[in-house]
């Protein structure tokens, strides 16, 4: 009986295009992984760096080098798959505004409770916080959830430190402008009238 044979030229392209790979990984993931994280943060940069480097694997018969260098190429899928990232981020947050707290008595029973406010003012802030561009997201929460100080988020961000300051400027003013009276040092709403 006769041994069916491959086409030795399918293995030794399919060893090459393997290599192709592996070298354009080592060459390029260190730069891709820098520029996801000055837009996203080191601690999700490396999962969307692997995202962009698994889309290429995926899509590597459509690359083009009379298009572009493989360099471009690569940072087209990154930016995509960032701009990915921050829609699914949108929709979250305006899924969060418009489901509105729970109406429990438990809820409303003890308003000290800073779980209970946050539950009943999660609505309104991830609205307000969907409604800020990117940017001035991106600045906030670094500030408000990461507690970072300006030269940290200048850092964080790659921009200048007098930029870290106007961005979040800027973005507490726009929350303001859609929160109206809100007092962020107690997370309450101030009632009309009172001083």
């Amino acid at each position: 009986m006769e041994e069916k044979r491959t086409d030795g030229r399918q293995d030794v392209a399919a060893i090459a295009a393997a290599a192709d790979f592996e070298n354009a990984f080592r060459a390029h993931f260190a730069s891709v992984y820098r520029f996801i994280a000055r837009r996203v943060g080191a601690d999700l940069a490396e999962d969307l760096a692997a995202e962009v480097f698994a889309t290429a694997y995926r899509r590597r018969d459509s690359y083009e080098p009379s298009r572009g260098s493989l360099r471009s190429w690569l940072y087209g899928i990154a930016a995509n798959v960032v701009r990915g990232h921050w829609r699914d981020e949108q929709q979250l947050l305006e899924l969060d505004a418009r489901m509105g707290a729970p109406a429990t008595e438990a809820a409303f029973a003890d308003a000290a409770d800073d779980r209970v406010i946050a539950a009943a003012l999660a609505p309104r802030i991830a609205g307000a916080l969907a409604a800020l561009n990117p940017d001035q997201r991106d600045v906030l929460l670094l500030y408000a959830w990461a507690e970072l100080s300006h030269e940290e988020i200048a850092a964080a961000l790659g921009i200048a430190q007098g930029t870290a300051r106007s961005r979040l400027s800027r973005a507490r003013a726009a929350l303001r402008a859609h929160l109206g009276e809100f007092d962020f040092n107690l997370w309450t709403f101030k009632e009309s009238g009172h001083a």
